[in-house]
């Protein structure tokens, strides 16, 4: 499931975040990439030790944690120390997948992939992400703030940039479910257990969608 989540950070937030970028120091992307990734990764990465980069990583991890929809989609048990990317004209970063284990000494397994854009739409040419799905790719260009969550099993890419620049911020995450489809499942329940809540609050059938939701989330979730 591929869900493309609207204003994960607000307009303050990307002006903070933009100030930071604009004095900040970038590196080698292929610093962080896997053994095989590092053949088709050509971007820039922020120095961890940059002044700003601890603030900019907190404002995305919270402006991700607060939101509902993300909690919804990915139901998070851990999330990844966000890289912040910066793609120039001729940079991209060809078909791959992420990898399976991630976090330095303390690994955690990577279930879902997560974008978000810090730059704005008119201000570069290509950069999208492309997701390999069933159907064909996919491409996924959104604006500021908004962020996509797809599963880090399917190979995807970013297409060069043609013009001006693209800056991101990427984490992963490990989920309480695993299961992809078992995560849809809830995701959908969870979506039915508040529309009923809201058009009848008071009916026995809510109570129903909100204990199965719950028992279906005890019965599949890993702690």
């Amino acid at each position: 499931m591929i869900v493309c989540i609207e204003d994960v950070l607000d307009l303050t937030e990307l002006r903070q975040i933009r100030s930071s970028l604009d004095a900040a120091s970038f590196v080698d992307g292929k610093t962080t990439a896997g053994y095989r990734a590092k053949r088709v990764k050509n971007n820039l990465q922020m120095d961890k030790a940059a002044d700003g980069a601890a603030q900019i990583k907190d404002l995305v991890l919270k402006g991700l944690k607060r939101n509902p929809t993300f909690r919804r989609v990915a139901i998070p048990r851990s999330i990844q120390s966000p890289l912040i990317s910066r793609y120039q004209v001729g940079m991209n970063y060809g078909r791959h997948v992420d990898d399976a284990l991630m976090g330095g000494d303390s690994k955690t397994r990577t279930d879902l992939s997560v974008t978000v854009f810090l730059s704005d739409l008119e201000d570069y040419d290509g950069g999208q992400l492309v997701i390999d799905t069933s159907l064909g790719e996919q491409e996924v260009r959104l604006p500021p703030g908004a962020a996509v969550v797809y599963p880090s099993t399917m190979l995807h890419r970013v297409a060069p940039i043609t013009r001006g620049e693209r800056l991101a911020a990427v984490t992963w995450v490990q989920s309480h479910v695993h299961d992809v489809a078992k995560r849809e499942i809830l995701h959908d329940m969870d979506l039915i257990s508040h529309a009923l809540a809201k058009l009848a609050p008071e009916a026995d059938e809510t109570d129903l969608a909100s204990k199965t939701y719950s028992n279906l989330l005890r019965m599949w979730s890993e702690t």
